[in-house]
């Protein structure tokens, strides 16, 4: 028996998108849940005095965003085949180009760029945009395939 499937279930260019318009309440939830209650996402007198004029949201939400993209097209795959689990094993190079505020509009692309068969690894290029097509973050992601026994 083998651990590495005929073939990795996506090819070069498979892709997903995901859009959300960033509310108060999603700030505030993610700070209540991670306990970040930092000043530039939750005190807006202090963040007026910023460059920023606004509070913003964490960055780690939208890497969570970022997530659901990935989680498109592993959900393709789990309603297709029986044989795989896809599992997210991390991002590589994140970063976050511009601030994103309440109000704003995300849209995260999410397309594979590289398949690894001998890792059972496929690698994506993630980017986030918001409604001006302002690029807001990047990453790359690593989806490991596990076998089912």
């Amino acid at each position: 028996m083998t651990d590495l499937p005929p073939q990795l279930p996506v090819s070069i260019g498979d892709s997903a998108t995901f859009t959300k318009t960033v509310g108060e309440s999603d700030i505030y939830g993610f700070a209540g849940i991670t306990g970040d209650f930092a000043a530039p996402h939750v005190n807006e007198a202090f963040m007026q005095k910023s460059q920023y004029g606004t509070r913003v949201a964490h960055g780690a939400l939208l890497v969570g965003f970022m997530s659901t993209a990935s989680a498109l097209v592993a959900t393709r795959i789990i309603e297709a085949r029986d044989d795989l689990t896809p599992m997210s094993i991390g991002y590589d190079r994140v970063r976050f180009t511009e601030a994103v505020k309440i109000g704003d509009t995300i849209t995260v692309k999410y397309e594979i760029k590289a398949l690894e068969p001998d890792r059972n690894r496929s690698r994506a290029a993630v980017t986030a945009t918001n409604q001006h097509g302002d690029v807001v973050g990047v990453a790359e992601h690593i989806m490991k395939w596990l076998v089912n026994p």
